[in-house]
């Protein structure tokens, strides 16, 4: 009976010891992201609009052959492995496809077609399009963002980061997923993109950079990047350009 109340005992003492340890890391845990929110963590940059700010975001465009991209008729993209689409551009029609589900999508009003159709209810329906919607704001950021510059609803100003970098800065005021967010783009000596610093609402961030890199040249000759690296590990991937 004494050797099994030391058991016991013991087991309790180690229990203790295991929870009092688990209690240790996670406030050094809590304390290391709180110093990581501090370092990485930046305020959003006031801008100054007009004219200069308009011509940057030209140039940027045209870098990459705006021109070209506004004759792009069809587009079909892989966004991290996991959302296909197909874009007709020209009537503004985009089939979006993951998992089991594939949408056919006009953005312009959310309305849609699910493929399948009959297996769903109308409230599955309703919100099967309103998640393919979702999808396609935020992947077709990552395909074609900086030809996005001047869509109805954007403000553009040029901004000087803590770092001394000058940026490009467009704010969404209204349109998409989440109106009011905000890039700045750091664009080389051909004034060609090569990352983008973000004040969104989906991010814990403010200034999170993600590069814009491995460029691909696409008929009629606009150019997409197909990798955006966070901290050089995670990787926003733009795969089977077509």
């Amino acid at each position: 009976m004494m050797f099994q109340t030391s058991i016991i005992l013991v087991s309790k003492a180690r229990m203790k010891k295991t929870l009092r340890i688990a209690s240790i890391a996670f406030v050094a845990l809590i304390a290391l992201l709180f110093v990581f929110y501090l370092l990485k963590n930046e305020k959003e940059p006031e801008g100054q609009t007009g004219p200069e700010a308009d011509e940057l975001a030209m140039k940027m465009m045209e870098s990459l052959n705006y021109e070209a991209w506004q004759n792009t008729t069809h587009i079909g993209w892989t966004f991290k492995g996991i959302h296909h689409y197909e874009w007709n551009r020209q009537e503004h029609i985009v089939n979006v496809q993951w998992d089991e589900h594939e949408v056919i999508l006009n953005p312009t009003d959310k309305s849609g077609i699910v493929q399948s159709g009959e297996n769903y209810s109308s409230q599955q329906i309703n919100e099967l399009i309103e998640t393919a919607w979702n999808f396609f704001n935020n992947d077709s950021f990552w395909l074609c963002a900086p030809f996005k510059a001047f869509d109805p609803g954007t403000e553009r100003s040029i901004v000087t980061l803590k770092d001394g970098r000058q940026g490009l800065k467009v704010t969404y005021t209204s349109g998409g997923s989440t109106p009011g967010d905000s890039y700045v783009w750091i664009l080389d000596e051909n004034n060609r993109p090569t990352s983008v610093k973000m004040w969104v609402s989906i991010l814990p961030l403010g200034g999170m950079e993600f590069t814009w890199e491995n460029y691909k040249t696409i008929a009629p000759g606009a150019m997409i990047a197909q990798d955006h690296f966070l901290y050089g590990s995670v990787n926003i991937t733009i795969d089977s350009l077509r």
